[in-house]
C-alpha cells in the first residue's frame, strides 16, 4: 500500500481514455466552444456544450468497452456529436456570433477529432 506522501509526490495518474490525443483535443475545444458564443444565445450555446461534452464522454466510454464492436459504436456516437458541432459552428459563424478567426481555429480542433475518431471506429470495427 502506497504512504499518502508517496502517492502526492508519484505522477498524476490517468485514465486509459486520458492518455489519448482524442481525448485532449475533445477536452479542448470543449473549452473553446464554452466561450465560443456570447451570452444571450441559450439554445445555441446550450446545443454546443451538450455535443461537445458528447464527444469527450463517448470517446471516454468507448475505450472503456472491451468488445471491439461497443468501442466502434461508442466512437461512432462520438464522431456524430463533433459532426454536429461543426453545424453549430456553420450557424455561429453564418449569423454573425462569433469571429471567423474563433470559429476557424475551433473548427481545425475539430476536423482533427473527426480525424481521430474516425481512425479509431476504423481501427475497432477492422479487428
Amino acid at each position: 500500500m502506497h504512504s499518502v506522501q508517496a502517492t502526492a509526490q508519484a505522477p498524476h495518474p490517468l485514465l486509459d481514455a486520458q492518455r489519448l490525443d482524442c481525448y485532449q483535443v475533445a477536452v479542448q475545444f470543449a473549452s473553446v466552444a464554452s466561450k465560443l458564443i456570447p451570452r444571450g444565445h441559450s439554445d445555441l450555446r446550450s446545443q454546443l456544450s451538450r455535443a461537445a461534452a458528447s464527444v469527450v464522454l463517448n470517446l471516454a466510454e468507448g475505450v472503456g468497452r472491451r468488445g471491439r464492436a461497443e468501442r466502434a459504436h461508442f466512437y461512432s456516437i462520438a464522431r456524430g456529436s463533433a459532426m454536429e458541432c461543426g453545424a453549430v459552428l456553420d450557424l455561429v459563424r453564418s449569423l454573425g456570433l462569433a469571429s471567423v478567426g474563433s470559429c476557424k481555429d475551433a473548427q481545425w480542433l475539430l476536423v482533427r477529432i473527426v480525424q481521430m475518431l474516425t481512425r479509431l471506429e476504423t481501427q475497432a470495427s477492422a479487428r
